[in-house]
């Protein structure tokens, strides 16, 4: 089923506990895009970049069967550039430097063969950006999946409120939840925040999972104890991926299949964690992510008394 990503594409630098890197190929868009590849193909992109990224960088997404019609290169400008340094403990970072160049005038275009997209992943960007992009679409999708962050609930709020009302499913993490509806349960958080819109809520936990909301029902998706991780960039939006794609690929959207999204979008943003950058979601086998699914569903698998596995 055809799949639109809307995003960044960008140069990243990283600096975490177990080393560094200069400039590597990053953005929201980039990690949706790859993950998502993995269960549909094409997967459709909308992004810009300056004519300082590399036609190689391009040509790892084509490879992985992203459609970069949508791409556009703007040769006389820079790409946004992203430089952070991690604490020992990855749960925190500093921004060393963001550059929006190209990203601080985009006007997402769609193509014209991308107006029979059914599914729409809004990758985090200014939220009239999200918003102009569903209404430049002819037909609205099945499900619009949408991610944010906290710097627009605290710049744009008013904006970000009108685009959640047009979308399905909401994926944020519990701080921007806490803030976004003003309640620390996440419980009587997530009841005001579908009351906004969405029928279903993602809370991302890091480390400690995810939760999926939807009406009065609640899943809870642990996250898979690691023996290395050496870079969080980008695990929430590989996981955003991984879920929007497990989703095109089956075409359902029900509850019980929104689940194994969960799941599924879980194992690919523990892949990506164990390298830096895109790097770990370059070359993983089938064989690969089933296995690790395998292992998820194991965590929270429970035997009925008496009977042993």
């Amino acid at each position: 089923m055809s799949l639109l990503v809307i995003g960044s594409v960008a140069f990243d630098a990283l600096e975490t506990p177990f080393g560094k890197t200069d400039k590597i190929i990053g953005g929201a868009a980039t990690y949706i895009s790859l993950a998502a590849s993995y269960s549909t193909k094409p997967v459709n992109l909308v992004a810009v970049v300056g004519g300082d990224f590399p036609q190689s960088d391009i040509q790892i997404l084509e490879n992985h069967g992203v459609n970069t019609e949508g791409l556009q290169i703007k040769p006389e400008e820079k790409s946004f550039f992203w430089s952070g340094k991690y604490t020992k403990d990855l749960n925190s970072r500093e921004t060393i430097a963001t550059e929006l160049n190209v990203l601080g005038s985009f006007d997402p275009i769609i193509p014209d063969a991308y107006q029979t997209c059914k599914y729409l992943m809004l990758g985090n960007l200014a939220p009239q950006v999200q918003r102009l992009v569903i209404q430049r679409l002819v037909n609205r999708p099945k499900l619009i999946v949408l991610d944010t962050m906290n710097f627009w609930m605290d710049s744009a709020p008013d904006e970000l409120l009108a685009t959640i009302e047009m979308i399905d499913v909401l994926s944020i993490n519990d701080e921007e939840a806490r803030q976004l509806s003003g309640e620390y349960s996440l419980v009587k958080a997530a009841r005001k925040i579908l009351a906004l819109g969405p029928k279903f809520l993602i809370i991302k936990k890091g480390e400690h999972g995810a939760l999926l909301f939807h009406k009065n029902k609640v899943f809870f998706a642990p996250a898979l104890p690691l023996e290395e991780v050496f870079d969080p960039t980008g695990a929430g939006d590989t996981f955003a991926g991984g879920f929007i794609g497990h989703i095109a690929a089956t075409d359902d959207c029900s509850f019980e299949n929104l689940k194994r999204a969960v799941i599924h979008g879980s194992a690919m943003a523990s892949f990506c964690v164990e390298k830096f950058g895109t790097e770990r979601l370059l070359n993983l086998t089938q064989e690969e992510i089933e296995s690790r699914e395998a292992q998820f569903e194991a965590l929270v698998r429970v035997e009925p008394v008496g009977v042993t596995a």
